[in-house]
């Protein structure tokens, strides 16, 4: 004969209908997700991070922007170069400050006018993007090009090809980035371009794209270093290289799809830090000059400007903000989604 407290504990100890219900639902998720790719579960990691969804469709809206800046321009009526304050001398004081308040935002210049020469500031804006962007992804796509062959080849085949590699990367290192970048852009310009000749707008841009790739490889490269020499010591190399395969196919297919998640991380973090640095090459000067639109050149007029005319540097200096927290929000947001430890 079963006493109370052992009936009791028999039916505390038997699954209910609940119970049976809430573990047939876990297992079938566990069996879902079981069968998806590592991409798969990245992706449905992220879309659950709204931060990392608001951010990437902000990061899409300045891409879009910098694409199509020709089009926005004609179907806005105005550009980045005519010098409206000239060809209409009531949009400009005596003293060269757009007449109407707060820089001259009205329906006709949505922005306002720059102060000094009357240009449209709108346009200046989204060609300055355009401007930026176009040079930083060069810049970030050929930084990481470098990191890859030079922190993987140095990972993977060890010895004197790591030796030679670690003291190259360390050499490159112990230059000062910002210090060089204003040092070294002029000296390249002066060795390209007679004296008597001012440099093109092409040539710079490639001038600035080569000394900030020159600088720009080697975090990422010990970083990688660093996951290449921890992945040569698996399992499933060591098999590749009993196989017989060639090194080239060991690194292609199979330690490359196990960095993809440190150089999109990186790369996210990298391209924002671009966009700042050449920014700051043309707030000083040595970077893109009139009348190229650039951010950092509308930031040095908006500090000759600020205490007539505060409006002039709000846009670009707002631009720059939310570009660069968007792109550090969706760096973290993608690390946290390649992270299956990550409890978002």
């Amino acid at each position: 004969m079963t006493s109370p407290s052992q009936a009791a504990t028999a039916g505390a100890d038997t699954p209910g209908p609940d119970d049976a219900g809430l573990r047939s639902t876990r297992v079938a998720k566990e069996g879902e997700l079981a069968g998806r790719s590592p991409g798969q579960l990245m992706w449905l990691r992220f879309k659950r991070d709204r931060t990392g969804v608001i951010s990437a469709c902000i990061v899409l809206a300045f891409f879009l922007v910098a694409a199509l800046a020709p089009v926005i321009s004609k179907l806005y009526g105005k550009d980045p170069y005519t010098r409206y304050g000239e060809l209409d001398p009531t949009l400009l004081n005596d003293n060269s400050y757009p007449v109407k308040p707060n820089g001259g935002i009205d329906s006709e210049f949505w922005f306002g006018l720059e102060p000094g020469l009357g240009r449209d500031v709108f346009t200046q804006l989204i060609y300055g993007i355009r401007t930026s962007l176009s040079l930083a992804l060069v810049v970030t796509l050929l930084s990481v090009i470098t990191a890859i062959v030079i922190g993987v080849a140095g990972g993977y085949f060890g010895g004197r090809v790591d030796y030679f590699l670690g003291r190259f990367t360390d050499l490159m290192m112990s230059f000062p980035n910002q210090l060089f970048f204003v040092a070294f852009t002029p000296v390249v310009g002066a060795l390209l371009v007679p004296t008597e000749d001012e440099m093109p707008t092409w040539l710079r841009a490639c001038v600035i794209i080569y000394v900030m790739w020159l600088l720009g490889w080697m975090t990422l490269a010990r970083l990688l270093r660093g996951q290449t020499l921890s992945l040569r010591e698996r399992e499933f190399i060591e098999a590749a290289k009993v196989a017989g395969t060639p090194p080239g196919r060991i690194v292609r297919k199979e330690l490359l799809p196990n960095l993809v998640t440190p150089i999109l991380v990186q790369s996210t973090y990298m391209l924002p830090n671009n966009v700042t640095a050449i920014a700051g090459l043309s707030f000083l000067g040595v970077g893109l000059l009139e009348p190229t639109p650039d951010w950092g050149r509308m930031f040095a007029k908006g500090a000759e400007v600020y205490q007539s005319d505060i409006t002039y540097m709000f846009f670009p200096g707002g631009a720059m903000v939310i570009f660069i927290l968007a792109f550090n929000l969706l760096g973290d947001s993608v690390r946290d989604a390649f992270d299956p430890k990550s409890g978002r």
